[in-house]
């Protein structure tokens, strides 16, 4: 049933934006030479707000850049939106080819020395996706509205309403400001859906040790806006059909990026607040995330954890951190906590493999040097070093031949 919903919302939503798309072409005949129709500046604004979803510093500041080159008077470039600025695209393209060469030589820096510079830019692409939110979406749908409300644009509704659509928009009374009112939120919700699934692109390399893979994750992305943008010069119904298709896949996708980037979003605030040097375990009800899917509980679900009074863990989280409260029954046996370097975790032990351990809980970074007390609090069976602490651990023992304690002896 959920499932069919999603799939009936995605087509209904694929109507709403193919139906006017249908009726773009490249131009048309007018007084002053080549006029474009409805659905070419419909088309054009689509591609502008998916390219700047998916890198919003980069897809703004290109933007400015064209719009500015293409303005032919000092008059015309001092009409242009405030993004289109010479003073404002100019940084801001400096600053994206300095992201790009943190992780063109991210292969060789330790993951130690790039996280810090991984956390900088992760916040930058939640500003900016802010900012281009509430400050530039707005400004493309005005542009796109004014050339709608025009006589001109009539051929967009000649090619669905036959005779009633010799009406103009203007002349039935449909300004720009009408049609702002009703292309903004539809806007707005296209940039959000593939915003979040790019944002997790920023997640990942967050996350991710090892350099090789940031600069694959972020060649694929900066490959897809190229691509995107190729195909917006060449046609512009072409780059809103591609639009169309990188909107759907982010909306199936869109709860795994969102619980992602929820992810994210602690992970960063507790890393620049330096959460961890006043916080304290909580008695009860402590806020973790899932690292694995137990019962259809998607992995990264935020909530809390809680202790039963017969001996067993509750988790508590609301879908979408809005919904209604729902829980998950969890075993404590066998459950170790994890000593990260960037964060830790609550491991458990695999089915039939009772030594190996597979990732059940993720704690935010403001439980690093806390370990033992969440270990008490919820009576594990003791406290280890994982990933890069335990390779580190290793590398000690082996050059030094400084023999650590066994790694579980730390009981609760």
């Amino acid at each position: 049933m959920k499932r069919l919903l999603r799939l009936t919302l995605a087509t209904v939503m694929i109507g709403l934006i193919a139906l006017p798309l249908r009726a773009a072409s490249s131009s048309t005949k007018g007084k002053d030479g080549e006029i474009p129709t409805a659905g070419f500046e419909l088309s054009k604004t689509m591609t502008k707000v998916t390219g700047i979803a998916i890198s919003p510093l980069l897809g703004v500041s290109v933007v400015g850049a064209y719009d500015w080159y293409k303005a032919d008077t000092d008059q015309q470039r001092a009409a242009l939106p405030w993004f289109a600025n010479p003073v404002f695209w100019v940084p801001c393209l400096l600053l994206v080819l300095a992201c790009a060469a943190k992780d063109t030589f991210g292969v060789a820096i330790p993951p130690g020395l790039k996280k810090p510079f991984d956390v900088l830019e992760t916040m930058e692409n939640k500003l900016t996706g802010l900012v281009a939110a509430g400050a530039v979406v707005p400004v493309l749908v005005n542009e796109a509205s004014k050339a709608l409300a025009q006589p001109h644009s009539s051929a967009l509704a000649n090619s669905y309403f036959g005779h009633l659509a010799m009406v103009h928009f203007a002349s039935a009374g449909f300004g720009a400001w009408a049609l702002d009112i009703l292309m903004v939120p539809l806007a707005i919700a296209i940039f959000a859906i593939v915003w979040v699934a790019s944002h997790a692109i920023n997640v990942l390399i967050l996350l991710s040790p090892w350099g090789g893979v940031d600069a694959a994750l972020k060649g694929m992305r900066t490959s897809l806006l190229g691509l995107l943008t190729l195909t917006a010069f060449i046609d512009p119904r072409v780059g809103a059909v591609l639009s169309l298709i990188i909107l759907v896949i982010a909306y199936f996708i869109a709860g795994w990026a969102f619980r992602l980037t929820i992810f994210g979003t602690i992970f960063c605030w507790d890393f620049f607040t330096r959460r961890r040097t006043r916080f304290e375990v909580e008695s009860d009800g402590n806020k973790v995330f899932m690292g694995a899917e137990i019962k259809r509980v998607p992995v990264r679900t935020y909530g809390r954890l809680h202790r039963n009074p017969d001996g067993g863990l509750v988790f508590r989280y609301r879908p979408l951190l809005v919904l209604p409260v729902r829980e998950l029954i969890l075993t404590r046996d066998g459950l170790v906590v994890g000593r990260g370097v960037f964060y830790s975790e609550v491991r458990m032990p695999e089915m039939g493999d009772p030594e190996s351990l597979r990732t059940l809980l993720l704690l935010p970074p403001r439980y690093l040097g806390h370990e033992d007390a969440f270990n008490r609090t919820y009576q594990f069976s003791g406290t280890r070093d994982i990933g890069l602490r335990r390779a580190w651990a290793w590398l000690k023992e082996t050059l030094f031949g400084r023999k650590k304690a066994v790694p579980a002896a730390a009981t609760g």
